[in-house]
């Protein structure tokens, strides 16, 4: 199965999406097979079956889905079928919405090609997570694709992610020299960043280095993150953010009403990003 169209979305149509939905909302869909409604364990594909009822239930909602790539190659062969059979789902139904591998990739020239080339146009996703350890060779072939953008790790919501990215040059923290570097490589302007939820007081720091770019931020529900805080320190004129729910969304409820309480979780979300939106004009 294939994408028949190599699909495009500029961050000019992402704006226009926000403002048309009046949301700001990416749902992750990170599907753990041990979470969802048993009886969905009988079709013949549980995983792509279990997200084509979420985006059918809250598309309407949401600029974005985001599934983890691990969850799907945890399951081999027919974990990456699931993957993609949900891509082409959304492509095909809803081309309006934002499509985000997260896959962390990240490696030298010819294999962060390779890795473009997956995910950009094999699976014809809008955009894939990128590690920047490696730097400028490593990310460089995956901001050549035009249209498509790389969504850059600069400072994660996990436990551990200041145990480098908070650490201190003579200059300034390493996260802070990832996001100023990385505006100095080629097709800079194709990036977004990772900025986790739990950690809204860097905001106000990270929007004066990169004030233009959109930040995707997860760790809002189940990790904790404040979305007012978020909003008040990341917001810029286009919006600029892009904030995901996973878990606190696609596992509100546990049997066959699963998607409608996926909906009125969305729905909560979509109206408090509603009532930023129209505060912030």
């Amino acid at each position: 199965m294939r994408n028949s169209l190599f699909k495009t979305m500029n961050k000019q149509e992402l704006i226009a999406q926000i403002q048309k939905k009046k949301s700001f909302l990416c749902i992750g869909l990170d599907v753990d097979l041990t979470k969802i409604p048993t009886y969905l364990l009988s079709e013949e594909d549980p995983i792509f079956e279990f997200n084509k009822q979420i985006i059918d239930a809250t598309h309407h909602l949401a600029v974005a889905y985001k599934p983890n790539t691990a969850f799907y190659e945890a399951y081999g062969i027919k974990g990456w079928q699931s993957l993609e059979k949900t891509i082409n789902y959304i492509n095909s139904n809803y081309p309006e919405v934002f499509t985000i591998a997260d896959a962390k990739r990240g490696d030298i020239g010819n294999t962060s090609t390779m890795y473009a080339k997956a995910f950009f146009e094999d699976l014809n996703f809008d955009s894939v997570t990128v590690a920047p350890y490696m730097g400028s060779d490593s990310v460089e072939p995956f901001l050549a694709f035009k249209n498509k953008t790389t969504i850059l790790l600069a400072l994660t919501s996990n436990k551990g992610g200041l145990d480098f990215q908070g650490l201190k040059t003579e200059k300034q923290e390493i996260y802070k020299e990832v996001l100023e570097t990385a505006l100095t490589w080629k097709n800079s302007e194709n990036l977004m960043f990772v900025v986790g939820a739990t950690k809204a007081e860097y905001f106000k720091d990270i929007r004066k280095i990169v004030p233009n770019h959109f930040l995707l931020v997860p760790g809002i529900g189940a990790q904790g993150g404040n979305f007012q805080d978020v909003c008040k320190y990341g917001l810029n004129k286009d919006c600029g953010l892009l904030i995901n729910s996973s878990r606190g969304i696609i596992y509100a409820g546990k049997d066959e009403n699963f998607a409608k309480k996926a909906q009125e979780e969305a729905l909560k979300l979509q109206q408090e990003m509603a009532h930023i939106l129209n505060e912030n004009n």
